[in-house]
């Protein structure tokens, strides 16, 4: 073998050594990152797991508020209607009452002799020994008019009450 000959068989063996190291070090590092590859894939999926966990949960926990917020909100209808209902069957009653003359409206009327400061009668009767302010007795239909404007005063009231317990459930 020719000098040269012997250096291109020594330049071919060093380029094949070259290679083979340059495969063999490619497959090691690929082997490596296909392991850090796959514990980052693991790792990511455990942590979407876990953030998929905590979104469930805390869906879970706004449902359950929900729903309990709307049975707060059921019960105080509830007894907001039952309030109302009660009351509209008082006025009723007392309506009923006025215009059958069981109850009758009055109102205090001024004596007419403040001076003396005593609420007797001058004459006696046979009505009562009350000794009291005199009182004027409201015609009945003045007395129904009363009542209606009362009656959807008591009413007002009786939802503003809703209103007021309706924000305050709803408002923390």
């Amino acid at each position: 073998m020719t000098p040269v000959q012997k250096l291109a068989s020594l330049v071919a063996l060093i380029l094949l050594t070259m290679a083979v190291s340059f495969g063999a070090a490619w497959q090691v590092q690929d082997w490596r990152y296909d392991g850090k590859l796959a514990e980052q894939a693991g790792q990511f999926q455990t942590d979407l797991d876990a953030i998929r966990n905590a979104a469930t949960a805390q869906a879970r926990a706004d449902q359950d508020k929900r729903l309990a917020t709307e049975q707060q909100l059921a019960a105080a209808d509830k007894q907001h209607s039952l309030e109302l209902s009660n009351e509209q069957r008082k006025q009723a009653a007392l309506r009923d009452r006025l215009a059958t003359a069981d109850v009758r409206l009055s109102v205090l009327i001024e004596a007419t002799d403040s001076a003396s400061g005593c609420d007797v009668p001058a004459t006696p009767g046979t009505v009562g020994v009350v000794h009291a302010a005199r009182r004027a007795q409201l015609d009945p239909a003045h007395a129904q008019r009363i009542i209606g404007i009362t009656d959807a005063g008591d009413q007002g009231l009786i939802a503003l009450r809703a209103c007021q317990a309706y924000v305050s459930t709803i408002a923390p």
